[in-house]
């Protein structure tokens, strides 16, 4: 008998770190923080207080039973010390009742069940972020009570569940807002003009916008742009409505682009009438407005509609030259040509940012080019295809200069004019492509560069070649480099990713210099 108590405990003990064999609580979802044990020693001991009530023992009289402390005791029925072997034994003895009894897995009964769903809810982080006080659960405690905390809890865990569960959520969002913009050519007018205004009112003329003209744009809205070596991690920018400041980091000093279109960006809340978002979508939309109206103004739309036709004009349109007129990225650049090249010239186009590792992190598209997408439509992440120039431009030796290709595809002939850089997260190119047809008004379209793509056709680029599969999957064993934001939960708040604590210290401190 011993030895058949003595294996119901062993199998106890390694239960408890088994998340499958847990039975169910009124259906309260496991929190992540607590400890896997806990809601079996929580049942133990708490069938340890049913016997013990039924039998009408107090904790004092079953502890002189068995030869331990009522506050000993008590440890255990609150499922705060797991019970050695043996004092198991005495108690069960003392209770008249089988090992096997106190071992069972399911509470004694629905109040008990209650009772530790409550204690599991009460123990867990997501509570305790609250600070909220915990709730003592005694006999006089009614049943209604405990199931209307339980419930609480419940739901507290689910809307937990569903803030952090939103990456889903956010690529819906991004594919919606791709296509409204895409329905507009990528082109929102009423943005150029207040971009347009603020240029008036920073005294803007031609060339590259100055610092001092961002400044004064930031001044006629009644902010004072200062540079701090303590900006939060979090944050790119942080604007003290109340005192009328915009804090930048200071890396941008020197100059480039950077600072103007981080204080644009800043700026851009402002002049847009933005409100604090009420949804990821909402902060979606605001992240690509102020975007929208940085480039706006770096590139302002007069001067870069001029320049764009005149060089349409000499049949000479080139990503690089454009950039370098305003000085501004070669991304930058790429972007600004979606927003006016359709509108204002008729030229349909795409655009893609690629990293070295051919995953798809921002596109754009109103001429067809069948960009890669998952089953809901979104784009990024996606694995773009081999051939094309976007991932072709990393196998060349000189990078130097923009890369230029034709490719066939599925939907048509695009030509396309590709240039390679390097950031803090790896490798990446920015494509512009055009139809066929509309090769002839750039420069680079004499290339004789071309490539064949059938993707989504597994063949094209993704299935091996049938010899090298044959001598390798027996023997091949990669480790898959995973990329941790794919595992991340989505930031929540009202502005995601942001960390308000340090914020609001971080504006406390300088508010007084």
């Amino acid at each position: 008998m011993a030895g058949i108590q003595e294996l119901q405990f062993f199998r106890y003990r390694h239960a408890m770190a088994d998340v499958d064999s847990r039975p169910p609580v009124i259906g309260l979802p496991v929190p992540d923080d607590v400890a896997p044990s806990s809601p079996d020693l929580l049942t133990l001991g708490r069938r340890i207080r049913h016997h013990r009530t039924q039998r009408g023992m107090t904790l004092d009289r079953l502890g002189a039973a068995v030869g331990v402390t009522a506050s000993q005791l008590s440890l255990v029925e609150n499922g705060h010390r797991e019970p050695r072997l043996s004092l198991l034994r005495a108690v069960a003895g003392a209770l008249q009742v089988d090992v096997a009894e106190l071992l069972s897995p399911e509470p004694p009964s629905r109040r008990a069940a209650l009772e530790i769903a409550l204690d599991r809810a009460q123990r867990s982080t997501l509570y305790a972020a609250t600070g909220l006080p915990t709730v003592r659960v005694t006999r006089s405690l009614p049943t209604e009570a405990l199931e209307a905390l339980v419930g609480l809890h419940a739901e507290l865990t689910r809307r937990a569940d569903a803030a952090i569960a939103t990456p889903e959520e956010a690529r819906r969002a991004t594919t919606a807002l791709r296509r409204w913009m895409r329905e507009r050519d990528n082109h929102l007018p009423e943005i150029e003009d207040a971009a347009e205004d603020m240029l008036r009112r920073g005294g803007y003329t031609s060339g590259a916008l100055t610092h001092r003209s961002v400044a004064l744009m930031a001044q006629h809205l009644g902010f004072t742009l200062i540079h701090v070596d303590d900006l939060p991690h979090s944050t790119r920018t942080v604007t003290d409505l109340a005192n009328g400041r915009i804090y930048l980091p200071p890396a941008s000093i020197p100059g480039g682009h950077g600072l103007r279109a981080l204080a644009l960006q800043a700026i851009a809340h402002r002049v847009l009438g933005h409100e604090r978002p009420r949804s990821y979508g909402d902060f979606l939309r605001q992240r690509v407005e102020i975007a929208y109206f940085a480039s706006a103004c770096l590139l302002p739309r007069t001067a870069a509609i001029a320049y764009l036709t005149e060089a349409k004009r000499a049949k000479n349109l080139a990503v690089e030259d454009f950039r370098d007129a305003f000085g501004v990225t070669h991304e930058t650049a790429a972007q600004r040509m979606t927003n006016l090249l359709t509108s204002h010239l008729g030229v349909p186009l795409h655009f893609m940012r690629v990293g070295d590792d051919g995953a798809l992190y921002k596109g754009y598209e109103n001429d067809g080019m069948p960009l890669p997408t998952d089953s809901t439509g979104a784009i990024e992440g996606q694995v773009v295809c081999r051939q094309w120039p976007a991932r072709m431009a990393f196998t060349q030796r000189d990078r130097t200069t923009e890369y230029h290709q034709y490719i066939d595809t599925p939907a048509g002939t695009y030509w396309a004019s590709t240039q390679t850089g390097s950031g803090s997260g790896g490798g990446f190119s920015i494509s512009i492509g055009v139809p066929f047809a509309s090769a002839s008004w750039f420069r680079g379209r004499e290339t004789r560069v071309r490539t064949r793509s059938t993707c989504p056709d597994p063949t094209c680029c993704r299935r091996p070649e049938p010899a090298l599969a044959e001598r390798w999957s027996p023997h091949a064993w990669p480790s898959a480099a995973v990329h941790a934001h794919v595992l991340a939960p989505l930031p929540s708040g009202t502005f995601p990713g942001v960390d308000e604590s340090e914020v609001f210290a971080f504006l406390d401190a300088h508010a007084e210099r």
